[in-house]
């Protein structure tokens, strides 16, 4: 196995379906309870939920990486402080 294969996400959340403020709250809880250097992976269709998702996190909290499936965006989202 190669040593340098992707970190698998800690936790994963599929926004593809219908999102609500709710679904959002959770989202919001898990990125704080994480911890430094844990990846949350989103699985998310549109572009205003993205936008929605990144207006709730502290902006210097995290790095992120976007990767294009075709039908959907898949987010790993890196939590880089404490800080939330």
């Amino acid at each position: 196995m190669n040593s340098r294969s992707k970190q698998k996400p800690d936790y994963v959340l599929d926004f593809r379906g219908a999102i609500s403020s709710i679904t959002l709250l959770k989202m919001s809880d898990i990125f704080k309870e994480m911890k430094t250097n844990q990846i949350l992976e989103l699985l998310v269709h549109d572009k205003d939920t993205m936008d929605d998702i990144f207006k709730i996190l502290p902006k210097s909290s995290y790095i992120k990486k976007v990767i294009n499936e075709g039908s959907f965006n898949r987010i790993s989202v890196k939590k880089i402080t404490e800080e939330s």
